[in-house]
């Protein structure tokens, strides 16, 4: 999930300017190609655009190289990717790792067994899914998305991991947005953020 939910705390949008693809990114590069989009899903929301870093070349290979360093040495089995954003850093790291990749879906959206966890939203609950043979007892796995908020598709997901007996590393993302404390929801978890907001 990539905005803030309604509510009191929005943090003003940051000029960003315009700039040629990088040649030598460094993390200023990276946060200065995520674009801020005001009152986007709806008024009062501040989107965190990750487009602009997705289609420039090296600081779309620099930042799945800032995942894959960080968890080069652990051991890692399975990369499990977040619906949908997590998949666009997951499965690269999956790949640069040697591990497999694992989606986490909506409802629905996979066709075989699955386990269904459900989360709270601001008004109501809604659900992640995993197939229910996705992983086995004490698989090394980290999860990834691109974004940590309120920290509930997280929580979620873990669950649905731990549910089928894997050991869940660590939570990785590019941003947090820390004012929400989504930490809070993922007590004893390594969690890995390398934009903060």
């Amino acid at each position: 999930m990539s905005c803030f939910p309604p509510g009191p705390f929005v943090p003003p949008a940051r000029k960003r300017r315009d700039a040629a693809p990088l040649e030598h990114p460094s993390l200023v590069d990276i946060e200065r190609l995520i674009r801020d989009i005001p009152d986007f899903p709806i008024p009062g929301i501040l989107f965190r655009d990750i487009t602009p870093l997705l289609k420039d070349k090296q600081g779309f290979r620099y930042t799945i190289d800032l995942f894959a360093n960080h968890f080069r040495d652990q051991r890692i089995d399975h990369v499990v990717g977040i619906e949908a954003r997590g998949y666009m850093f997951g499965a690269p790291l999956a790949y640069a790792l040697g591990a497999g990749f694992v989606p986490v879906r909506k409802p629905g959206k996979l066709p075989f067994s699955t386990l269904s966890e459900d989360y709270a939203l601001e008004y109501g609950t809604n659900s992640l899914e995993i197939h229910s043979d996705a992983l086995a007892q004490h698989d090394r796995v980290v999860i990834v998305d691109d974004l940590l908020a309120t920290g509930g598709t997280a929580a979620a997901t873990r669950k649905l991991l731990e549910r089928l007996g894997a050991h869940v590393v660590s939570l990785a993302v590019l941003v947090e947005l820390t004012a929400l404390k989504g930490r809070d929801l993922l007590p004893n978890l390594d969690v890995v953020s390398f934009v903060t907001y």
